[in-house]
């Protein structure tokens, strides 16, 4: 059976109120019907939150075409929940993982002391709302004086324990650790000697471990636009291949990301992001809740040759269907 991974939802099922869903939208799905796959689904909006999330991805991984689907919970539309299904059709763009490495490798315990006192100091800045980040530096520092105290401190940990950092990031068999390297390496002081640990690490076979990763590359790659001379040279492609990617964190995650990448119009990133993702823009930028559809709306819009002006007022008027329609015309160029 498949781990668990409801996130945000575990503590209201452990009190007992299982969350109910307000919308399900399906992504990857572009041979198989919606129909059969809601079925197999066996849950619409209303219903609360499915027990067990491994069995109905595999009834949905039974309909001929499937390869893998993965079934992922979000959070909020009027106070309930978001479910997005993950398919991965036969001979699809696939967004490939790593295979798990399998090696005893662990981390300091200075780092996990340190580690698990930020993420209590995080919780409560995010109870307080003081979480708006500067990346500046090449690092998150948020605005919660305790929380960014911690932070700072990490670049003093990452230094003085990279190598093994970059060791329990490539070989550790345990998840929680490579998740908290990927994390930690991103303060490291040698920015530009860390790209390649991180872009590895945005292919981890865990989520968790993705997720850091890609928000320590974006740190980086904020500061190598800020300083040019530094000559850091970060990569887009694993971004742009998570588009395809059968995880919702995944894929929203690299839209964030690339909607920032894309502001200057580099043509070659437009341009690989219109041969590998213009299916996966289009889909994203038809989801239901609005603030996850808006990043690839924007890619989108860019990809297509439109301005900035016009993808606005685009949205505004509620438009998406021209926007993705202009998308798919500038593929046909």
């Amino acid at each position: 059976m498949r781990r668990i991974t409801l996130g945000f939802f575990l503590a209201a099922i452990a009190a007992g109120q299982t969350p109910q869903i307000g919308i399900i939208d399906v992504f990857g799905a572009r041979k198989i019907s919606q129909e059969k796959i809601r079925a197999a689904l066996g849950v619409k909006p209303g219903d609360r939150l499915p027990a067990s999330k491994g069995d109905i991805e595999e009834r949905l991984e039974e309909i001929p075409g499937v390869v893998r689907a993965n079934l992922e919970a979000a959070c909020c539309e009027d106070g309930k929940a978001i479910l997005y299904v993950g398919i991965e059709e036969k001979g699809a763009s696939a967004f490939e993982l790593r295979d798990p490495p399998s090696e005893a490798v662990v981390l300091p315990m200075d780092i996990h002391h340190a580690y698990h006192h930020f993420v209590e100091a995080l919780g409560q800045a995010v109870r307080k709302g003081e979480i708006r980040e500067d990346l500046s530096r090449g690092h998150s520092l948020i605005e919660n004086t305790e929380a960014r105290s911690i932070q700072e401190a990490f670049v003093e940990l990452a230094d003085k324990h990279l190598e093994t950092l970059r060791r329990v990031l490539r070989s550790s068999a345990d998840e929680e650790a490579r998740a908290i390297a990927a994390y930690l390496i991103g303060y490291a002081s040698d920015k530009r000697g860390i790209v390649n640990d991180l872009q590895l690490a945005m292919r981890d076979a865990d989520a968790t471990v993705r997720a850091n990763a890609m928000r320590a590359l974006v740190a980086v790659a904020t500061y190598a636009r800020l300083n040019p001379d530094e000559g850091i040279r970060v990569q887009f492609t694993w971004f742009v291949e998570m588009l395809n990617s059968i995880y919702f964190t995944d894929r929203h995650g690299a839209a964030v990301a690339l909607a920032t990448f894309t502001e200057k119009r580099d043509p070659a990133l437009l341009e690989h992001l219109r041969e590998r993702a213009s299916a996966s823009l289009a889909e994203m930028a038809r989801w239901k809740h609005l603030p996850h559809a808006l990043p690839a709306f924007i890619l989108a819009g860019r990809v297509a040759g439109m301005e900035e002006k016009e993808i606005q007022e685009a949205w505004n008027r509620g438009d998406r269907e021209s926007v993705i329609a202009k998308l798919r015309a500038s593929g046909r160029r």
